[in-house]
């Protein structure tokens, strides 16, 4: 397996309510190094660049709306197969789906409410992590 980045929100949702720290200790706990991260307040115009995937789906305006509401954590991650195992400690989208132990079985509120978000792959989390942070930021 290769050392790889990916790519993390901790959202408005989990930043809130405090649960930074939390949450964190999750991603360490499962094998992954924070490389980066920084709290930011999100734009409306970053959120509806970074979102503009689901431009076209019903839930964009609620999603951005979301993102921009309260204080954002972004944050890079590192570790052998960084994307896949981040995903698996995420958890399902649906809370009510998410397997024990995960970050949103633990702490989201709804589906749309998860309390964080990960990269899907390795282009996608080139490209998040290149949109939100410089090349000095990761210090890995």
């Amino acid at each position: 397996m290769a050392i790889q980045r990916t790519f993390s929100i901790i959202k408005p949702d989990a930043t809130k309510r405090n649960l930074t720290g939390a949450i964190n200790a999750k991603i360490e706990a499962a094998g992954l190094r924070i490389v980066a991260q920084k709290r930011i307040r999100m734009t409306r115009e970053q959120a509806e660049i970074f979102y503009g995937v689901h431009r076209e789906r019903p839930f964009y305006g609620e999603l951005v709306a979301f993102m921009v509401s309260e204080p954002v954590v972004v944050q890079v991650l590192e570790g052998e197969d960084a994307i896949v195992k981040y995903r698996e400690v995420m958890g399902a989208t649906d809370p009510a789906e998410a397997a024990e132990g995960t970050i949103r079985k633990e702490f989201a509120l709804s589906k749309g409410e998860n309390a964080v978000h990960g990269s899907d792959a390795p282009e996608t989390a080139a490209e998040e992590i290149a949109y939100f942070f410089a090349g000095l930021e990761l210090v890995g």
